[in-house]
């Protein structure tokens, strides 16, 4: 099969990014001739996989968009591929493999109605219906179901179109002398005695993810043993804005922005906490990849993988609607909690037990089926 998978930028660390390049990388595996478009291609690029970059133009995210949008089709019309699979939504897929809320939803919720005459809102619109209005062929894969609802209410989506699948996590082994190594060698990276508290947050677009409200509740927190608790914040974001806030409430010698890392399992050997205060959060691959690594959590309920860790008990969940008092008041009792041992073992109980890690091959065994029936 002649394969096109598109996502719009793909960079490393990015959680849709990984899955759209592990998936082409199981397709092409398994012999496809396999071919990922993108804007933009940050990193390296994948041994037997061609990589098609048709640049960013347009003045907004939805002209980016379009745009993109208008140079796949071309290269689909040149390239007859047999099938076109998109990690955005976009007309004319044959697979979308669903990792963002749903925007018609979310665009009702806000009740600004009057956006609804901006050129942007019709172009969201019209992605989203292209993929999930009723009659559409294009077939949906998820790795969690609550939208689902959604969708068919507003768009009378097919229930036959959605499949589930497994969450994508790599599985890993570690020892207790691993974990005091990371522990070590990471408070020494920043500089910090080896009895400081380390919370830390993995994500990009740090709004989304909650880094304003992470450091909000670092100011007033008392940290065990009398050490001062450090927030380590990984990921791509423009971070000044929330380092201009850790200063306002005297923390920004507290608060380490490291950007994008290679060493991202590392960190969660060595902190004490991941913390997840989401304002959305459509899976959050990261709480099941703290999970496994024993690290104990709070997170937002709104989170799609959220009731994993209340299933496990690995941690303690922020409830909606979000008060920043509550999550506060959450993270001191959690930091003190002596429960942090036990959640740690249940963590790992849970990921030896369920089947958090075979999303990438089922993903695969789907699209080879859909296309297959699409060519007969």
């Amino acid at each position: 099969m002649n394969l096109l998978f598109a996502c719009y930028d793909y960079f490393p660390h990015g959680g849709q990014q990984r899955n759209c390049l592990k998936i082409a990388q199981k397709c092409a595996a398994a012999e496809h001739n396999v071919t990922i478009c993108t804007r933009t291609w940050e990193g390296n690029k994948p041994e037997g996989i061609k990589i098609e970059t048709l640049g960013s133009k347009g003045w907004s995210n939805a002209d980016r968009n379009q745009n993109f949008i208008n140079g796949m089709t071309q290269l689909v019309a040149e390239r007859k591929f047999d099938g076109v699979i998109a990690f955005k939504k976009m007309p004319g897929l044959d697979v979308y493999f669903a990792s963002d809320p749903c925007f018609e939803a979310k665009f009702r919720s806000n009740k600004k109605w009057l956006g609804r005459l901006t050129r942007r809102y019709r172009l969201y619109r019209r992605w989203e219906e292209a993929v999930f209005a009723k009659g559409q062929r294009t077939q949906i894969l998820l790795i969690t179901d609550r939208e689902v609802p959604l969708y068919q209410e507003i768009y009378g989506t097919e229930l036959e179109r959605f499949h589930l699948l497994p969450p994508n996590i790599d599985r890993r082994s570690f020892s207790d002398s691993d974990r005091e190594s990371a522990r070590l060698a990471k408070r020494k990276e920043l500089g910090l005695a080896a009895e400081a508290t380390l919370l830390l947050m993995v994500g990009s677009g740090f709004r989304t993810k909650g880094v304003d409200r992470a450091i909000e509740g670092l100011a007033p927190l008392n940290s065990p043993g009398g050490s001062q608790a450090h927030l380590v914040v990984v990921g791509h974001g423009k971070a000044e804005s929330y380092a201009r806030l850790a200063k306002s409430l005297g923390v920004s010698d507290r608060v380490h922005f490291l950007g994008g890392r290679t060493d991202v399992l590392e960190w969660m050997l060595a902190a004490d906490l991941l913390v997840h205060p989401a304002r959305t959060e459509n899976t959050g691959t990261v709480l099941l990849e703290a999970m496994v690594s024993g690290l104990p959590l709070l997170v937002s309920d709104v989170c799609g993988y959220a009731f994993h860790i209340e299933k496990a008990e690995a941690g303690c969940l922020v409830p909606s609607p979000f008060t920043q008092e509550r999550f506060n008041r959450l993270l001191q009792e959690t930091v003190h909690s002596p429960n942090l041992a036990q959640w740690r073992a249940n963590g790992l109980r849970y990921a030896a037990t369920e089947d958090l890690y075979s999303c990438h091959e089922k993903a695969c065994g789907l699209i080879e089926k859909f296309i297959a029936e699409k060519s007969r």
